[in-house]
């Protein structure tokens, strides 16, 4: 792993500035193939009808475990940011990496090249995958991955995130469903013949009404927000098309479900209400996280393994700098950065995933290292920065470490595979289970950043 640590930098730093947006990560995804192919690896590009996809492979042998690693390498519209401690837009750029998937991905490569390594130095039979998967933030691809059954014959599933913190916790994700909601009534002059018009905003605004008034009647960790994405286009026109954005989230996957339709049902009796018509399109959808315990405990006890992360003198210089910025700066302590948190399971983050999906077909684990401060917001500048800089960059290497050594360890070991899917079926509902994607049949928004 150390031997490639530097390209590991420089391949991390190199996403980083192209900052390229989900669906539109061409040179992101050709970089990593590149590095890919030069260790071996046979890719599939262009897998469930996402030109950015891929899934890459080593494979020895006939026999042995598939153990998969994901790759992520999209950034986010509407920030940009150099990698200095203040803020500072990069001139000519309007997106950024201010969730760390430019790191992600890279580390995710050099786990993959490590246990490539490993396995021909060392005769080892079995397949180490990378899934090159796109456009977390809002494009899902990992969903139409799960559903297309590229995951089906997979042991193990190692995933991380760039984070404030060391810890293998195995956390629990809410399941989301995102929706757009489009009126259409009739515009009319608001001065001389508003009685002739019919508002789609009238039709958008009472269905947000309504909605806000059904989070008393909800289960309490559910969580619905939305915008206005269109209210019209002048104040003395009556407005003939508007449309809303909304999130469904809960922890269990049927019960948002089950609060979107009461969702639509607003937008249905708004429509009635206003005299005009609604239609919805469901954007994405992402199933809950299923924790794995027994995954959870090879990746703690090679995340210790692994070492720490120590900060040079310029580097605390940096952080003391940053940290100054942070909404709670007296809560940030710099000195987390280099421990690792004691093991947990069942933790609840108020975050969703297209990593869920996966969670039902294989036994996935949850990894997190410390790029950036603690009390960091995500999609933050303060985390854009810290994705380009050398924090970031040693988060990375201590993933890759240990996701490597996580890897390695499963590939030798049948009955914690076993185990660990043994307890994904309980988790999931019993050996009888059959997954089924929340998004059905749809086919991947390819222009959903393009979409107005």
């Amino acid at each position: 792993m150390d031997d490639y640590s530097l390209q590991l930098s420089k391949v991390a730093l190199q996403i980083w500035d192209w900052a390229e947006l989900g669906f539109h990560e061409q040179k992101s995804a050709a970089l990593l193939q590149t590095e890919l192919k030069k260790a071996g690896f046979a890719i599939k590009t262009g897998v469930s009808g996402m030109p950015t996809a891929f899934v890459a492979s080593f494979k020895r042998g006939t026999g042995g475990p598939v153990i998969g690693l994901l790759a992520e390498f999209d950034a986010l519209p509407g920030i940009s940011q150099t990698a200095q401690p203040s803020q500072k837009p990069r001139p000519g750029k309007e997106a950024a990496h201010a969730c760390g998937h430019n790191l992600l991905g890279a580390g995710s490569l050099g786990a993959a090249i490590a246990v490539s390594k490993w396995m021909t130095a060392n005769n080892i039979q079995g397949e180490v995958r990378l899934y090159g998967t796109p456009a977390e933030e809002g494009g899902g691809a990992k969903v139409y991955m799960t559903r297309d059954g590229l995951f089906n014959d997979v042991g193990a599933v190692l995933s991380w995130h760039p984070s404030w913190e060391n810890s293998a916790a195995q956390y629990r994700t809410l399941a989301v469903i995102a929706s757009r909601f489009t009126f259409v009534g009739q515009s009319a002059a608001g001065g001389p013949s508003p009685e002739q018009g019919r508002s789609a905003l009238d039709g958008v605004e009472a269905m947000d009404n309504m909605v806000n008034m059904m989070r008393e009647h909800v289960p309490q960790d559910t969580r619905i927000h939305y915008i206005i994405s269109d209210g019209g286009k002048a104040p003395n026109v009556v407005p003939s098309l508007a449309k809303s954005d909304y999130m469904t989230r809960h922890p269990v996957d049927a019960e948002a479900l089950a609060v979107f339709n009461r969702v639509v049902k607003a937008g249905e009796g708004a429509a009635l209400g206003t005299a005009t018509k609604m239609n919805h399109t469901v954007s994405i959808a992402y199933k809950d996280m299923l924790q794995n315990d027994t995954l959870g405990r090879v990746v703690d006890k090679n995340l210790r393994r692994a070492g720490t992360i120590t900060l040079s003198p310029e580097e605390l210089v940096w952080a003391e700098a940053i940290r100054k910025t942070l909404p709670n700066p007296e809560k940030s302590d710099i000195s987390e950065i280099s421990k690792v948190q004691p093991f947990t399971l069942d933790k609840q983050m108020y975050v969703s995933t297209d990593v869920g999906d996966i969670s039902y077909v294989t036994p996935t684990s949850s990894l997190a290292t410390a790029a950036v401060l603690p009390g960091t917001p995500g999609h933050s500048w303060q985390f854009a920065a810290a994705a380009g800089s050398s924090i970031g960059v040693k988060a990375t290497v201590l993933a890759a470490k240990t996701m490597a050594l996580s890897a390695a360890e499963l590939m030798t070991d049948p009955t914690t595979l076993a185990a660990a899917k043994a307890e994904m079926e309980e988790r999931r509902g019993g050996a009888g289970y059959t997954y089924k994607s929340m998004i059905g049949s749809a086919a991947p928004n390819l222009n959903y950043r393009d979409a107005k």
